[in-house]
């Protein structure tokens, strides 16, 4: 699988509600992260962050929201993500940077919420597969108020 073909798969997971599928789609040590300041915040500044969730973290996340007593579930929410095509930033045989830009649909009972963005992905291989060592999620209206995000843009 290409790395492209790998960004477009991990949206289909999201958007088919197969979060234990996506997870494993993580390196032990991934990373997802909606920075506050979107692209103006630079890696490493020590800020707030809308999620920056480790592997346990999402794990924890993932475990919510397939629990069915999770009230913030009823109704379930669903996703689509509508990609432009992946545009690889640097990369060899072994590991990767993708530049994705987005938009991502939240739907949840009547309500639906419309984000646009752009995904950073640091690929990493493991064996034969690609994971994810970074997925981070610069939304175009970062640091301005946002209701509640349920799944992962």
């Amino acid at each position: 699988m290409t790395p492209q073909e790998f960004i477009a798969y991990e949206a289909r997971l999201l958007d088919e509600a197969r979060y234990d599928d996506w997870l494993t789609l993580f390196a032990a040590d991934g990373r997802y992260w909606v920075p506050l300041k979107g692209a103006a915040q630079a890696e490493g500044e020590p800020h707030n962050a809308l999620a920056d969730e480790d592997h346990l973290l999402l794990s924890l996340r993932v475990q919510r929201l397939k629990n069915p007593k999770a009230h913030s579930q009823h109704p379930r929410s669903r996703s689509q993500h509508v990609l432009q095509v992946s545009q690889q930033l640097k990369g060899d045989a072994y590991s990767c940077e993708l530049h994705t830009p987005f938009l991502y649909i939240e739907s949840r009972g009547s309500r639906q919420l419309l984000l646009a963005g752009s995904a950073t992905h640091r690929l990493v291989r493991a064996g034969d597969a690609w994971r994810i060592r970074l997925k981070r999620v610069d939304l175009l209206d970062a640091g301005e108020p946002l209701p509640a995000i349920q799944l992962f843009p």
